[in-house]
């Protein structure tokens, strides 16, 4: 499972990078500057995330239980969120209305509070050796 999480976390990483460069340089002629804000956050949030599979993949303060559930909430929540707000950033764009699955948004941030939730439940349980 660390292999596992450290591939995802390096490859969101890496394509938040490459995004990330989209929008500063290609994405800004051809859509608002409102529009550009909110791909940024979408990206911002995917590197977010991609750093903290990198960190959770690389410890064994986590369950594998907790390891497993985290990746899959993590790589839900960026495809629901951070997927969904690429779309409607460049919904003029495109002939499909990203507008339509604008509600799977939110459900996405849920997804990945929760595997930030997760990850504190495991901290919390860590015994202190004092």
């Amino acid at each position: 499972m660390n292999k596992k999480l450290l591939l995802l976390g390096t490859i969101l990483g890496l394509l938040s990078v490459v995004l990330g460069a989209f929008g500063a340089h290609g994405l800004k002629a051809l859509v608002s500057a409102e529009a550009v804000q909110s791909y940024e956050t979408g990206v911002r949030y995917q590197m977010y995330h991609a750093l903290l599979l990198l960190v959770v993949g690389s410890h064994n303060l986590v369950t594998l239980k907790s390891k497993t559930i985290i990746y899959y909430l993590v790589l839900s929540g960026i495809i629901l969120f951070s997927g969904s707000i690429y779309g409607l950033a460049t919904n003029t764009l495109t002939a499909f209305n990203f507008k339509s699955i604008a509600f799977v948004t939110p459900i996405g941030g849920l997804l990945l509070i929760l595997s930030w939730g997760i990850l504190l439940i495991n901290i919390l349980k860590i015994k202190q050796n004092n």
